[in-house]
């Protein structure tokens, strides 16, 4: 597959999602070398361009809406491999009892198929860009590269693991994380990039975090967490240290490097006031949250503060799909729900999450998460002729994404001018093996983790 791409998407409907947060009617995007040079009218396309557009292939937009492609801010992408194993049961169970067994048998290869169709249910479903944190992040890697797709790749790491408690201090584990960060970061043509990923305040201690922080500095990247998902959590954290795990990760000086928050969902005021303090980014996982029933993370408040909030899955065993636009209706519709108030969380907030607000969490907001020019062409094209969407001359086109709109009706998705899928045929991965592969994989997981 070609890094960068020549494109032109012409004739189509532009929500741009740019600091005016503009909507262009009959326009045209021109992208060369991955980027995009051009996006307007498509009558006002200057002469010197149009003669280079001669040359360059096109992908029709009539009756298709183009929008930045989607950011999921805070994934496992493997655990689709888990998908249905363990539903409708509390997160501390759910882990315990079900999923850490099985994860104890996964390999290396089981992770690049499984992340494998990841890519391709995220590609099928519209998102461009992800935040992952797993195990074997070196093969899951490897399934970005292959795919197209951009993400942000961690290993996840808890001192517990590796010995890092123990006499021989963090370095295996922590080293591990390093290790990924010096490999991959800005591998892929720069599609991949790298934070070090510390679990949980409950899986990690103090001195974990304070090593933690500063070898991400001296790494030159951010971290990836998991702070306040439940109030078990809270509760616990609060008992052993005295204080929220907002404070205490705080205290450990985790937020003196860039640092991606998922779930935040027992958060205080005070909390609050210190993720903005310390410019703390958060992935807020509305389906994850709802179906293990943590709770609901006050994401107005956070907004409110000037905190940069992101939309993510979590993970397939949990979600039970990674789908961000079911996402943006969850989360439009959760906290409406929750307030009282239908006013809460619009769909332009809503859709602000999935977009710029994810590639903020991503430390990648001046690079995508618009369609203006300058910026990496990561384009998602939804086709817009459906009963479900019809009538769409009288709609306002984001209300009727938001809340109408579902992942399959994305037809075209576009990375760095390349295009991964179009009329919903994937152009990098084949989907019919790699369904095969994991089918399995997962069968031979399950078998031997006795998982019912």
């Amino acid at each position: 597959m070609a890094l960068l791409g020549d494109l032109v998407i012409d004739d189509v409907t532009v929500i741009t999602m740019d600091s005016g947060r503009r909507i262009m009617h009959d326009a045209a995007i021109v992208i060369e070398s991955g980027a995009i040079v051009y996006v307007g009218p498509r009558v006002a396309i200057c002469a010197g361009l149009a003669k280079r557009l001669e040359r360059m292939p096109r992908l029709p937009g009539r009756g298709r809406i183009a929008i930045p492609g989607l950011v999921n801010a805070h994934t496992h992408a493997a655990m689709v491999l888990f998908r249905g194993y363990a539903d409708d049961l509390m997160l501390q169970e759910w882990l315990t009892t079900k999923i850490f067994p099985i994860e104890a048998r996964l390999t290396s290869e089981d992770v690049y198929w499984g992340t494998l169709l990841a890519c391709a249910e995220m590609i099928k479903s519209g998102t461009t860009a992800f935040a992952d944190m797993y195990f074997f992040m070196d093969e899951a890697a490897r399934a970005v590269r292959e795919s197209g797709l951009r993400a942000s790749l961690s290993v996840g790491m808890g001192s517990s693991a590796g010995g890092a408690d123990g006499p021989d201090g963090f370095g295996t584990v922590l080293e591990r994380g390093a290790a990924l960060c010096e490999t991959w970061n800005g591998a892929a043509g720069g599609r991949i990039t790298t934070m070090l990923g510390p679990h949980a305040p409950y899986t990690c201690s103090a001195p974990f975090l304070s090593a933690v922080s500063r070898r991400a500095g001296e790494l030159g990247v951010g971290v990836h967490t998991h702070v306040s998902e439940t109030f078990r959590e809270v509760d616990e954290i609060r008992s052993t240290y005295g204080m929220s795990p907002v404070e205490y990760m705080e205290s450990s000086g985790l937020f003196d490097v860039p640092t991606l928050a998922a779930h935040c969902v027992a958060v205080s005021d005070d909390d609050i006031n210190i993720l903005a303090k310390h410019g703390v980014r958060v992935a807020h996982n509305p389906g994850s949250n709802m179906k293990l029933a943590s709770g609901v993370a006050p994401v107005e408040k956070m907004l409110e503060a000037g905190i940069a909030v992101g939309l993510g899955t979590d993970g397939a065993a949990s979600n039970n799909n990674l789908d961000i636009v079911e996402e943006m209706r969850l989360a439009g519709l959760l906290h409406k729900v929750t307030r009282l108030d239908p006013t809460a969380v619009p769909a332009h907030v809503c859709l602000e999450m999935a977009t710029i607000g994810g590639a903020a969490c991503l430390g990648l907001a001046d690079c995508i998460g618009s369609i203006e020019i300058g910026k990496r062409a990561d384009i998602v094209l939804l086709d817009f002729k459906a009963p479900h969407l019809s009538p769409a001359g009288i709609a306002d086109p984001v209300s009727h994404l938001v809340y109408a709109a579902s992942g399959a009706d994305v037809s075209a998705v576009v990375v760095d001018g390349c295009v991964l899928m179009d009329d919903r045929k994937l152009t990098t991965l084949d989907e019919c093996e790699i369904m095969s592969e994991v089918e399995r994989r997962a069968a031979r997981l399950a078998e031997g983790a006795n998982v019912k």
